[in-house]
């Protein structure tokens, strides 16, 4: 594939261009990728407010009314709730249960469980259970 670099004036609105003979999964998570940009969500960290990019988010989890963004190997608290959350993470987020969002990126492997659901290894070495109501949409989503 041709990758093609080309800088612009300041005053000039900055855009991306794919051509492609058919927009495979490939092309829509790059697709995705631009559109996103590098969003952030603001948690709490003891007595701080942190700015923690999207892209460093493995996943975010609702527990006993409280919402909590999980990284590599730590997590932080935020005051938005899940439903929330939906609408500001970029595309390449998905819902996987009630009370779980994961980021697709951070996917290394699935399996097939018991009663339709399947569990997730992400690339942290964490597992988490995706929902038999939620199977359908994350296999579109990773194209499987």
């Amino acid at each position: 594939m041709k990758v093609v670099y080309e800088q612009v004036h300041e005053m000039e609105e900055e855009s991306a261009y794919i051509r492609a003979v058919e927009k495979t999964s490939t092309i829509q998570s790059a697709i995705d990728l631009l559109k996103s940009g590098d969003g952030v969500i603001w948690c709490r960290h003891q007595n701080k407010i942190i700015r923690i990019p999207m892209h460093q988010i493995y996943y975010v989890e609702s527990v006993d009314k409280h919402t909590y963004v999980y990284l590599m190997n730590t997590w932080y608290e935020t005051k938005h709730r899940l439903y929330e959350l939906e609408n500001v993470l970029d595309p390449l987020f998905a819902r996987c249960s009630k009370a779980m969002i994961i980021n697709l990126r951070k996917v290394k492997q699935v399996q097939y469980e018991m009663g339709g659901r399947m569990r997730a290894e992400l690339f942290n070495g964490e597992e988490v259970i995706i929902s038999r109501s939620y199977v359908k949409e994350i296999k579109r989503r990773l194209d499987l």
